[in-house]
């Protein structure tokens, strides 16, 4: 799924109407035991005293095609996958793809649809050394695109994800005091983490191995359903459909698989952090609000940003993988 894209201010993008019923399906259980400049927008940033709900669309981010690595690397993904195929996701570049190597969020099509899913599920809970998080994996408070996508949708023309979404129960056991691993390790294809409103994350690469943000056509809250009917995403999607608003200096919005926080982070100034300013697993040090705590606690994260790899580029601690 694609693009916590939009805008360096995090604009609301307005979901297309459309009904449908909420599917069900028979519950199962998996145990995965100095700042650089901002991408070009149109305005700048708010001031962080000051919320807003509109300005500064973005309209050019590099395309992080190639960007795989077998190392921890700034902007890019430490891949467990090294070999990709030609099929799957789109199969033609939409005009937001341009031959200088960028890729313009704001002109990028959607899939349509407005799909409510009033059974949602997702709770989570420390119990001892462990954090357990459960969800049925579809967002509660907004709704999805409508997959299969429809001939009649203009995203048929780039891309036929021809998946349906079946929600499903998955428990993830996480560390609820991570650690880092004696060394960083790759990130897998699936689940590398589940953001707050249920919803899986992906790593920033497609079936192709390609940039998924910037080729991959996804609803108004950037994602849709992979093979097995699971929707996710590959990026923090708009502030409508999880952050609302929020213009903290940093917001907890997920968890990776080995236990740290993923955070939206912003400088004093309010501007977003970038990849200039994290490590080559996407993450960093700094005083963030965690578990309930009275003050800030410095400890280790990874930042959710506009730049590929959007999220976690490799597991700083030791993933529970399913």
């Amino acid at each position: 799924m694609a693009g916590f894209r939009g805008q360096a201010v995090l604009i609301a993008l307005a979901m297309a109407a459309c009904s449908s019923t909420a599917e069900t399906s028979a519950p199962t259980t998996v145990v995965a035991t100095p700042a650089a400049s901002q991408p070009a927008a149109t305005a700048p940033p708010a001031s962080p005293s000051s919320p807003t709900t509109t300005t500064a669309v973005l309209t050019s981010l590099p395309i992080g095609d190639g960007r795989r690595s077998t190392a921890p690397e700034s902007g890019a993904v430490f891949a467990c996958q090294t070999t990709f195929g030609p099929a799957g996701g789109a199969f033609r570049d939409g005009p937001w793809i341009r031959s200088d190597g960028t890729w313009d969020p704001s002109a990028k099509l959607h899939v349509q649809g407005d799909v409510r899913w009033p059974n949602a599920q997702f709770s989570s809970s420390v119990q001892g050394a462990i954090r357990a998080i459960t969800t049925n994996g579809v967002p509660a408070n907004v709704g999805t695109g409508t997959f299969p996508v429809d001939a009649a949708d203009p995203a048929y023309q780039y891309d036929r994800n021809p998946n349906t979404i079946t929600p499903r129960v998955t428990t993830y056991t996480v560390p609820a005091a991570p650690a880092a691993a004696a060394a960083p390790s790759c990130v897998n294809m699936g689940a590398i983490g589940v953001l707050l409103d249920g919803v899986a994350l992906f790593n920033a690469l497609d079936a192709q191995g390609r940039d998924a943000a910037a080729h991959e056509i996804l609803d108004t809250c950037d994602g849709h359903p992979e093979r097995t009917g699971q929707y996710h995403r590959h990026t923090v999607p708009s502030p409508s459909c999880l952050l609302a608003q929020r213009r903290e200096p940093s917001t907890l919005v997920g968890y990776a698989l080995d236990g740290f926080g993923i955070f939206v982070e912003r400088h004093p100034d309010g501007r977003l952090l970038t990849n200039a300013d994290l490590d080559g697993c996407h993450g960093r040090t700094s005083p963030v609000a965690w578990d309930g705590a009275t003050a800030p606690v410095p400890m280790y994260h990874y930042v959710a940003t506009l730049e590929y790899p959007y999220t976690v580029g490799c597991f700083k601690g030791a993933p529970t993988r399913g």
